[in-house]
């Protein structure tokens, strides 16, 4: 047995080599599967990035509105919307959407 084991010792060493290789490309922290999922998980951060930068910028205008120079229209409705307030004469209808 160990006769036939020494004949054979490099196809032994390059089949274990090769199926080593090939297993560990596929799989394993650096494999092609583990490729794939860094991959989604970096589309998906950007996702998250680009919808936080345009929040930021949508908050950072609306600061931009109340903080330099006053914007009075600005000002008039986050007074309306929040709370409801309306000018003398003005009649308020609140619409309240029911989705039965």
């Amino acid at each position: 047995m160990f006769s036939k084991i020494k004949k054979n010792y490099f196809l032994f060493i390059s089949t274990f080599l090769i199926l080593y290789f090939f297993f560990n490309f596929l799989d394993g922290e650096r494999g092609l599967f583990s490729y794939f999922k860094k991959k989604e998980i970096l589309v998906n951060l950007q996702n998250k990035e680009s919808n936080l930068t345009s929040k930021i910028k949508n908050i950072e205008f609306k600061n931009s509105l109340l903080s330099d120079k006053l914007d009075l229209d600005y000002v008039e409705t986050l007074i309306r919307e929040k709370f409801l307030f309306g000018k003398e004469g003005e009649t308020l209808y609140i619409i309240k959407n029911n989705d039965n």
